[in-house]
Order: structure tokens, then sequence, then C-alpha cells
């Protein structure tokens, strides 16, 4: 049999479908259409165009049908499908890898896009059910009292955008690029319309259809647009968003639209960033740092062929070692970067993206040199030696370029802190002392991420508060985490990615902080009883169920904690009788535990502090007591104490005081993949003269249902 070659012909080669209005759509007899090559062999592999999409239809979609349907569902079930899509797309992601070979990056490159993305979904599901109530509403911050007898109070909540989530990406991460933005946005409950980059788009568009045809995501909760958005801006307002990703140039144009000028669209962005890794003075040849900073530095500019806008673009090194440096470069280089096709196995840098992104790092390196830029290793003249593990990787047909280092007798050469080669390449810069470092990062307009690698804290520090507000993240990199760091260059799903500036004054990402963005906080005044119904939380003052020992015993009542989830009510109340403190209980506390601070201990001593009366219990005692008069004994459907929170102590007990204890069924959280879940309740603790003792939060796990062992 003889092998052929797919015919990669345009006529082959099908118009890249959209996915809008709940159906896949490509246009008929497009006029513009754009032809996306192989970033290696220059091969056509798809054709773009979005001529006659109606873009209003896809904002309307969203607006009702992506709403309705994700109103259905709770931070907790939304939470939980992005867990169940991440799986999903794990078990097809050898398909994203076959098709991001053809943009130009490696296997390893696509740890970082395809299983980065799909760790992201991972990361936030479990940080969505960990963190957020099993409701839509979430609660910013402590209740103000707005009146003395605490009928009219105050708090903030987050309630989600009724738009939609317009999400613009960049060529260099296809898949990651569009799921750090979908996860919070879909978590928040707010639809989403992607629009990829034009040179890549065929990855994501795989990536939307193994989504879709998974049948897990509501109707309506996510849109692409594969191609020009056209005039989609024109169809938003102030209940929309736009997260966008890509250059500064562009990112302006979409802020003078307007509609974000005028109409209130919410509009963040993650631009160009001339980011640093800064060597610290401690940091010699020899020492671990410096070896770990030569890694950074080198893993940055290789990877993804150094399309990322994490990248390192300034090595901001002690003057008297930029030789040193740029001599440790060049060896690492030497024996770890094999440029070519990243099918082939020797491989470890791929292609740029396009021949268009070839020829703008082309020409952002030669405004580097005509600036004063001394090329080390690599640039322009170097292309001829380009060489793969098996063969040339060919620099006309491909879109490759050299791993390029440059360095500059002057430091503060504009170019090199305003000119962005978005490729492999990077500058080696020198300093005098800190503050000149601190400066010459400073230089960039601000960054996304800088790298400070040092052993001693108090250079970090030094740097931190030197740096930190040019930045969106500070790395901070030594011997004792140089194996277990994350690296420079790679945002995580726990901690915000942007930064000021020229880095687009945006911030993604960053925990519940990314799903916020998609939120409008909002302060609500009202009775208590009308805050408990909005949020799902009880508020002091509010209603309440109250049982008490003599009405359980009478047979009146049912104590909180013999009612299994599906019984148990927002409000449900114990209050407990009084509890008198004896001299000999907190003597005997003291000698059980070790605590025998004088204020428990020594009568003389604990009555001359100005914050006690005489001798008073610990505050510990009176917890352990306070459980003591609201437990029930009996096996139930409480399976676990996991925790106390928020406690604080106001008024000291001393002996023959008396305590008693309020409790009360605060909130309630299910958990979708179990047959119990938490339940949170207030606790307050007053004396004999209903005076504050203290307050805290009680955390229990209650099954949903009474345990069959259960009396």
């Amino acid at each position: 049999m003889t092998a052929t070659s797919p015919d990669t012909s345009a006529a082959a080669v099908q118009i890249l479908p959209s996915f809008v209005d709940g159906s896949w759509w490509t246009p008929q007899n497009p006029e513009k259409i754009t032809d996306v090559l192989d970033a290696s062999t220059g091969e056509l592999v798809s054709r773009v165009s979005t001529d006659g999409l109606n873009t209003k239809a896809a904002v309307d979609y969203a607006r009702s049908a992506g709403q309705r349907s994700l109103s259905e569902l709770t931070f907790h079930q939304r939470a939980l499908t992005l867990k169940k899509l991440a799986l999903h797309l794990g078990e097809h992601k050898e398909l994203l890898y076959e098709l991001s070979d053809r943009t130009g990056a490696t296997r390893k490159d696509h740890l970082v896009d395809v299983d980065g993305g799909i760790g992201t979904l991972f990361a936030l599901s479990s940080i969505g059910r960990k963190e957020l109530p099993n409701s839509n509403v979430i609660i910013d911050g402590n209740i103000e009292q707005l009146s003395r007898d605490g009928s009219f109070i105050g708090e903030h909540i987050y309630t989600r955008l009724p738009g939609a989530a317009v999400q613009i990406n960049a060529f260099n991460f296809p898949v990651w690029g569009m799921l750090e933005k979908f996860a919070p946005s879909f978590i928040a409950g707010v639809p989403t319309i992607v629009k990829p980059a034009t040179q890549t788009a065929y990855v994501t568009e795989a990536c939307v259809r193994l989504m879709v045809d998974s049948g897990l995501l509501p109707e309506g909760s996510i849109q692409l647009i594969s191609g020009s958005a056209r005039d989609l801006l024109d169809h938003l307002d102030y209940r929309d968003h736009v997260a966008f990703t890509g250059s500064a140039q562009t990112a302006s144009i979409l802020r003078s639209h307007h509609n974000v000028q005028h109409e209130g669209v919410r509009f963040t962005a993650e631009t160009d960033s001339l980011n640093a890794a800064i060597l610290g003075p401690d940091a010699t040849p020899g020492t671990p740092e410096f070896e770990a900073f030569i890694k950074a530095v080198v893993a940055e500019m290789t990877s993804k062929a150094g399309q990322k806008c994490t990248a390192i673009r300034r090595a901001i090194v002690p003057s008297q070692h930029v030789d040193a440096v740029v001599d440790a470069l060049r060896a690492r280089v030497e024996s770890r970067a094999v440029l070519g096709d990243p099918r082939d196995a020797d491989t470890t840098v791929g292609a740029l993206a396009s021949k268009d992104q070839q020829a703008e790092v082309t020409k952002a390196v030669q405004q580097l040199v005509d600036a004063g830029g001394e090329v080390c290793f690599g640039g322009p003249s170097s292309f001829e030696e380009l060489k793969t593990g098996t063969g040339s990787a060919d620099a006309e047909a491909g879109a490759f370029y050299p791993v390029t280092t440059l360095k500059f007798t002057n430091a503060r050469t504009p170019e090199v802190h305003q000119v962005e080669a978005f490729g492999p390449v990077a500058s080696v810069l020198g300093y005098s002392d800190i503050d000149d470092a601190v400066e010459l990062a400073a230089l960039g307009g601000g960054s996304l991420v800088a790298t400070v690698a040092t052993h001693d804290p108090q250079i970090a520090a030094e740097f931190v508060r030197g740096i930190g507000s040019h930045h969106g993240r500070v790395h901070l990199l030594d011997r004792d985490d140089a194996k277990t760091s994350t690296g420079h260059g790679s945002p995580l799903p726990h901690l915000v990615h942007g930064g000021p500036g020229r880095a687009g004054g945006g911030e993604e990402l960053g925990g519940m902080r990314g799903v916020k963005h998609y939120m409008q906080r909002t302060a609500i005044q009202g009775t208590p009883d009308l805050l408990t119904g909005i949020t799902g939380v009880w508020h002091q003052g509010a209603k309440a169920n109250t049982a008490t020992p003599e009405s359980i015993a009478a047979g009146s009542a049912v104590h909180p904690f013999r009612k299994p989830l599906a019984e148990l009510e927002i409000g449900d109340q114990l209050a407990s009788g009084l509890r008198k403190v004896h001299l000999e209980d907190i003597l005997e506390f003291a000698e059980s535990t070790g605590d025998k601070f004088y204020a428990h201990t020594n009568e003389e001593a604990a009555t001359a502090n100005p914050f006690f009366p005489r001798r008073v219990a610990h505050g510990y005692l009176l917890v352990a007591w306070a459980a003591g008069l609201f437990v029930e004994a009996a096996p139930g459907p409480v399976l676990a104490n996991t925790g106390l929170e928020n406690l604080s102590f106001m008024t000291p007990v001393t002996y023959d005081d008396s305590i008693r204890v309020t409790l009360t069924a605060k909130e309630i959280t299910p958990r979708e993949t179990d047959d119990y879940g938490q339940v949170r309740w207030d606790t307050v603790l007053h004396n004999q003269h209903d005076e504050l003792v203290a307050t805290y939060d009680v955390l229990t796990r209650v099954a949903k249902e009474m345990p069959d062992w259960a009396e």
C-alpha cells in the first residue's frame, strides 16, 4: 500500500465553523477568507471566515438561553460540571496535542497549554466547591449595624452579571487561554462567547467541540466565533464583560470603543509585558541561585518558542556578571535547544505560530540591534544554521526563529524596555546596586511577572518593596524552592494573573477573585429576616425556631442535632440553660491542661490586671462547656465537628458567674457528591447578666438523611 499525503488544497480544507445560537455555523459564499498554515511546514491547515455571522443573535442567545440555563445551577453544581468537563477533555487530549503540533508547539508545550487548561478546570472546580456556598449569592464582608436595636442592617453581596462574558484570546494558548477565562465565568453563572486568535483557532474549535459534544454544558453557556468578531462589541452594554488577551495596540482600540467608553461594558486586558528576571547580588556564579536563574531564563526563552506573555525578556544581573550570565545561557541553549518541527522526536523548540509572527520577531530584534544591542548568540544571521535532530528547520517554509540573546552596554537604552520580540529572545542588562536594578525593572512600564533569584530574605524584601507595585506577580527563586517552583512563566489558578501599566491593568484567575470579576457587588440594607432570605445565611435578630432543654424534654421541640440535612432549616436554634462557674473548675482546668496563666491562678495578679475583675475562667474552658450545653449525645445525623471559626471573647467570666449558649443553624451547604453536607452554626455565649461573653461559628458535617445506625 502506498501512503498518500492529505489533500491540503484550498478546495479540500473546509472553513472552520463557529458555534453560535445553539448550533454549528459556517458562512455561505464568503468574500473574505484567511488561510492558516502549518507553522513548521507551511501547508494549509485551516480556512477562517465569519462573513455573515449574526453577532447580535449570539449576544441575545447568551443573555436569554445561557443566563436561564446557568441560573438553574448553584455554584457547586457549576463547579462540579467543570470537574466532569476536565475529565472528558483529559480523555481526548491527544487530539488536541496533534492539532497543536501544527501551531509549532512541542509536546512539552502541550503540557503548558492543553494540560494547563484542563488543570485550571480541575483547580477552579475544587476551589469553587471549597470556598463558595452551594447557592447563587456570595456574601462579601461582615454585617454593618445601621440601627441601635438591630432591626436595620446592611452588608455586601455578589450576584452574577446578567449579560455575556466575551473572551478574546491570543494565538499562543488556544486551549489554556480559553479555559482560564471560561472556568471562572462559568462558576459565576455567566455564559461565554469565545473569540480565539485566527492563527490557532482550529485548536480552540476542536476543544469547544469536545466540550459541546460532552453534553455536560447547559444550553447557551458557551459560544464560539471562529474568526473576526466583526461588530460584536456594538451589541454589548453594562451587563456584559469583555476579557482580552493580546497586544497593547489592539487593547487600546477595544478600550476606545463607544460601548466600552459610554455604555459601561466591563473591560479587562492582559497585554504586552517586558518581564524581567533579576539575579540578586548574592547569587554569584557557582551558587545554586545562579544555576536556577540560568535554567529559568532559558526555560522561558524556549517554552512555546518564547511566545508567552509571561516570558522573560530582560535578564537584569549585576554588571560584573553579565558575561558569565551570557556564557551560561549560551552553554545551556547549545546543549538543550534543538529547533525544528515539533513532530520530530528530537525537537525541543518549535516554530513560531505563523510567518507573520516570524516577520514581527525579526523586525523587533533588528530594532534592538539598531538601538545598540549586541547579539551574543542566535539572531537573524543564524537562519541558515537552523538544525533539528533529523534535518533542517526550514526558515523559509516554516516560521522558525533561533534562540537569541542580546546584551546592552547602556542598560537604560529605551528600546530594550519598550520593544518586545515575541519569540525566543531575551536581553541581558547589567545593574550596579539594588536600587539600580529596581529602576531598570520599572522601566518596563508595568509587567505581568518578575523573578528574583536570591537566597537572602533581606534582599528579597528590598526587591519586592521596590518592584511589587510594577508587577502583578513576583516569583522568588532560590536553592530551597528551585525544584518545587512552578516556574516564572506559569500563571496558577490560585493566584492572580495580570499586571499594571503596559501589562494591561487587568487581573484574571486568583481563585475566587477571578469568579467575582463576572459578578456585581451590591450593598443591601434591610431587616435581618429579609437579608437572611436573600443570602440564605441566618443573621442575628432574624426569626428563629427555638428549642430549649425543657421543650425538648416535653416533646414539643426537636434538638437541632437530631435533624438530618433534609429536615434542618436555617434558623433552627437551641437555647441552653445556665451553667455556673466555680473556682475549683478554673483551677482544675489549669492543672489538667497546664495553662496556668496568672489570670486564672493568681488572685492578686489577676485583680491588678485592668482587663479582669479577679481570677477568670479560661476562654477554652468556656468553649468546652458551651459544647456540653448544646451537644446531643445520642448517635444521630451530626457526623463530626470539623472546625471552629471567628472566635472572639468579649466579657471575662469569673467564678460564681454563669454562662449559657445559643446555637443557631446559620448556613447549610449540601455537598453535591456526598450523602452529607456542612452546617455552620452561629454560637453565642452570654453570662447571667445577658452580657455577651463570646461568639464563634461551629462547623459540623451532617447527614442528608438519618443514618440507619442512629438512634
